[in-house]
């Protein structure tokens, strides 16, 4: 950077002016100068500088008149005063008006060198910091949960409803439905999204290890305790922490999680002080917690504190029209990470992604597209490339047991016919002509059968 940087010197003094000049594009700097503060506000105004070096005192003001100029409408210009008249009164006025240092004349050369030098590794270490805060964006719209489905949209509302607000909240949901997800976008849209959002699995640690990861503890509390040991809970302070699979915590630290709810401060294992903390609570479970309560294996007064606000998140069986959007989105990622060209995927493959059950949700999709992505060859994805569980599923399975009461043959090919269509209008995001080509017959036929079973459109089944 310094020699490409801009540099404005301003000084009445003219043999001062030349010096600087001379001096700075030696060093490599591209100069460019003025001499008093009506003519440096002029070139501030119309040109970028990475660098002002000004004299204090000028015929037509000072240069705090510059730094105020610089503040306004140059906050990426870095500042430095020079004068022959220094007072600790000007020094404090300077450095509170933005100026980054501040040197007398006479000065030595290395010594306004070193300034300058210490001055643009500073404005470097600022434009890096704005690029990776830049890029930090990018990745968090990266991070935007997929669907348009009526039942995410629900999702999006309840987002934009608790982010802004303080309230601790329980994201509920079958596993890989999407939970953590979700806490992120809370963070991300709440006015602490430039603070730590900090992730637990309370289910994947032994719980022994559980409470110090949460609180931290000090040396010699334990076995292994070699060193003070900063928890969660303080490394996510004035941020959000997200304890995932809460429902799995024991009875005793659901006790010390409640009291630091409580009292919004934490105590290391083996500490004796209380250490505040500043930290907006998120949770999950794919759990029903309220039964985990009846059921005595979680504290009700821990349930309340939690649940002040549910998030339920839907299972992928029950946003079926997200499906080709979540593909789409899988195959654009695995394809830019494996490094491969992005293929289309074909219509028979898209149709068996349909009509699966998804046991694990939206997290068992991408891990089908992902290897679909890794498999294919030639110009397309094809259901070869799928796993056999994909290819067994064949539909909507109906059976029954005849007994010596026998059945009715009539309402059982009724419902099963019922089932299938059902079936077909989940995997069609409810086109009537596409679950039609689904199951083999003419739109005609699909429209008599669908106004026979009493299928209107405020009866059919919702997904």
């Amino acid at each position: 950077m310094t020699a490409k940087a801009r540099v404005l010197i301003v000084d009445d003094e003219r043999s001062m002016q030349e010096f600087l000049e001379i001096f700075f594009r030696r060093e490599g700097y591209e100069v460019t100068t003025a001499s008093d503060v009506a003519s440096a506000t002029l070139c501030l105004e119309n040109d970028d500088f990475d660098l002002l070096i000004s004299d204090m005192q000028m015929p037509d003001g000072s240069g705090l008149d510059l730094l105020r100029v610089v503040r306004a409408s140059c906050e990426d210009t870095v500042t430095i005063m020079i004068t022959a008249f220094a007072t600790t009164d000007s020094a404090i006025a300077a450095m509170k008006d933005g100026a980054y240092d501040y040197i007398t004349k006479p000065f030595k050369v290395d010594e306004i060198r070193l300034v300058v030098e210490k001055a643009l590794e500073k404005k470097l270490l600022a434009s890096e910091n704005q690029r990776l805060r830049s890029e930090l964006r990018v990745q968090k719209r990266k991070r935007q949960i997929i669907g348009t489905s009526s039942v995410m949209q629900r999702v999006y509302d309840f987002i934009s409803q608790v982010a802004d607000t303080r309230i601790n909240v329980l994201v509920s949901g079958a596993s890989g439905t999407g939970k953590e997800l979700v806490a992120r976008a809370i963070h991300d849209q709440s006015d602490r999204a430039d603070k730590p959002f900090v992730a637990i699995n309370c289910g994947a640690i032994p719980e022994n290890l559980l409470e110090s990861e949460l609180f931290g503890h000090v040396r010699g509390s334990f076995t292994g305790a070699v060193s003070n040991k900063e928890g969660l809970f303080e490394a996510a302070d004035n941020g959000s922490l997200f304890l995932d699979e809460i429902g799995e915590l024991s009875m005793p630290l659901q006790v010390k999680l409640l009291r630091v709810l409580q009292e919004k401060s934490i105590r290391r294992v083996g500490g004796t002080s209380d250490r505040s903390v500043n930290v907006r609570l998120i949770s999950a479970t794919n759990r029903r917690l309220d039964e985990e309560v009846g059921a005595g294996r979680f504290r009700e007064d821990l349930f309340y504190r939690l649940n002040v606000m549910e998030i339920p998140l839907p299972t992928l069986a029950e946003r079926r029209e997200d499906i080709p959007l979540l593909v789409s989105h899988f195959v654009e990622k695995f394809s830019k990470e494996i490094g491969k060209a992005e293929l289309p995927l074909e219509a028979e493959a898209l149709d068996k992604l349909m009509v699966y059950d998804y046991p694990g949700n939206v997290r068992e999709l991408e891990n089908i597209v992902e290897r679909a992505v890794a498999l294919s060859r030639g110009d397309s994805i094809t259901i070869a490339a799928f796993p056999d569980t994909i290819l067994r599923r064949q539909g909507v399975s109906y059976s029954c047991q005849i007994t010596d009461k026998g059945v009715d043959l009539e309402d059982l090919v009724n419902n099963y016919e019922r089932s299938l269509i059902g079936e077909a209008m989940r995997a069609s995001g409810s086109v009537k002509k596409r679950a039609a080509q689904l199951l083999g017959i003419s739109f005609r036929s699909f429209r008599y059968r669908f106004e026979k079973l009493g299928l209107d459109h405020d009866d059919r089944p919702k997904y």
